[in-house]
């Protein structure tokens, strides 16, 4: 669970962009999704090359 401790005259916005950062940061709701249905490792080992080859294709294309 995440705590957020709200500091002495901070705004209540503040805390409430602090909190959502780092829920954002810790994947929460990522994790949850991908726990819903069993995923092969394969097909885990498979996106993985997949979104490392796009990224390296979008590094390449910035180089040019």
């Amino acid at each position: 669970m995440l705590k957020i401790i709200i500091k002495e005259g901070e705004n209540i916005e503040r805390a409430l962009k602090r909190y959502k950062r780092k829920h954002r940061n810790i994947k929460v709701m990522q994790n949850l999704r991908e726990a819903q249905f069993f995923t092969k490792p394969s097909v885990k080992r498979r996106r993985q090359v997949q979104k490392a080859s796009y990224i390296q294709n979008l590094r390449d294309q910035e180089d040019i």
